[in-house]
């Protein structure tokens, strides 16, 4: 199958440090390509993959200083992608609903995944409008607030099986992964940290928009002796950090459309204490790869009660449920399933079709897609 990856600009595929949408990308393109399909990343100059880079920009627009309009670029790789639609199979894009208007009346089946929340009021008459674009989630909850758009499926984000370390046997301190931001309050895993009386390490990006909360709010905090603030972390530091761990802490005030630091815990085979929103309870198992709180003092008395969590089986669920070779296998399913809708043609068993150039064999795999 010839298939295009069309990856946001910001960061480069995979990101040197913190970022989520290009880390999946990286992840899916590169099991697309062990997996014999033929696929082109469109991304940032400085990525790394095994697909053939069509490189937009010399290197990532956040690691740019010159960069003051970030939109133009993105402009200028979808007018790329637009002269080269007939090229593929199917188009798989990771930009939110920026191409929207220019991709409407392609010919080439293409499809968008939102990684990003859907519950913003702004969203509603965009969905609307668009109700012909075909749509992923990477979460059932997230496409909660927008029924009406033309949703192909869910499909839960996945990681490399030999990218994370399983552990048997955990550390004794607590770790914060991701980024400080309201929303993702680090603030109540120091909290957290203090009651129990267990050391807490931070590994946290502060961007600009989040600055002024950061040292506002939450570099007071850090003088504790408990606490140590790292900042940005790269993969081989992060499979340490969350490997020895006690647990991961994961106290979020937000609609999460995933999570997925949650999933790179469980991979290293280390459970998680999260507060119960957004995709949480669809992401951990309650009593068996976690426990989902809804205060500080229950995740205090959770924090007591990891002991009795199953490390290896965290990281069996890891790689039944969340593994790339499953994100992989159900995005082809949906490409399948989308250029079987564009061209009316059936295909049943091993799939040839021969008018697109497409040629899959579907594989048993576990897991699935939730339509």
């Amino acid at each position: 199958m010839k298939i295009a990856q069309v990856s946001p600009l910001y960061e480069s595929v995979p990101p040197r440090l913190y970022g989520g949408t290009e880390r999946i990308v990286h992840y899916l393109t590169e099991e697309l390509v062990a997996d014999g399909h033929d696929v082109t990343l469109f991304a940032s100059g400085d990525s790394s993959t095994r697909a053939r880079l069509e490189a937009i920009v010399p290197k990532a627009l956040r690691l740019d200083g010159r960069v003051v309009d970030a939109l133009a670029p993105h402009i200028l790789m979808f007018d790329r992608v637009m002269g080269m639609a007939d090229q593929f199979d199917v188009i798989h894009f990771h930009t939110d609903y920026l191409q929207f208007p220019t991709f409407r009346y392609c010919q080439t089946p293409h499809l968008t995944t939102f990684h990003g929340r859907l519950d913003l009021h702004d969203l509603q008459p965009l969905f609307e409008a668009f109700q012909d674009f075909p749509v992923v989630s990477i979460s059932d909850f997230q496409r909660r607030p927008v029924r009406q758009a033309n949703w192909l499926g869910t499909v839960h984000h996945g990681l490399p099986e030999h990218l994370y370390t399983f552990r048997e046997k955990p550390g004794n301190y607590l770790v914060f992964l991701g980024r400080i931001s309201p929303e993702k309050r680090p603030d109540r895993a120091i909290e957290i940290a203090m009651r129990v009386g267990m050391p807490l390490k931070i590994a946290a990006k502060v961007d600009k928009v989040d600055r002024d909360y950061f040292e506002d709010r939450i570099k007071p905090l850090l003088n504790h002796p408990l606490v140590e603030f790292i900042g940005e972390v790269n993969e081989q530091e992060k499979n340490e950090l969350l490997g020895h761990a006690w647990a991961l802490l994961f106290p979020i005030d937000w609609p999460e459309p995933f999570g997925l630091v949650m999933i790179e815990a469980l991979a290293c085979g280390t459970p998680v204490v999260a507060f119960g929103q957004g995709s949480v309870p669809e992401v951990l198992d309650d009593g068996v790869t976690g426990f989902i709180v809804d205060s500080v003092e229950a995740a205090v008395a959770a924090v007591a009660a990891v002991e009795r969590i199953d490390r290896a089986r965290c990281r069996r669920v890891f790689e039944s449920r969340f593994s790339a070779r499953r994100m992989a296998r159900d995005y082809v399913e949906l490409y399948t399933r989308l250029i079987q809708r564009r061209t009316g043609l059936n295909v049943p068993g091993v799939l040839n079709l021969g008018a697109v150039g497409l040629k899959v064999k579907p594989k048993a795999r576990q897991g699935g897609i939730s339509s």
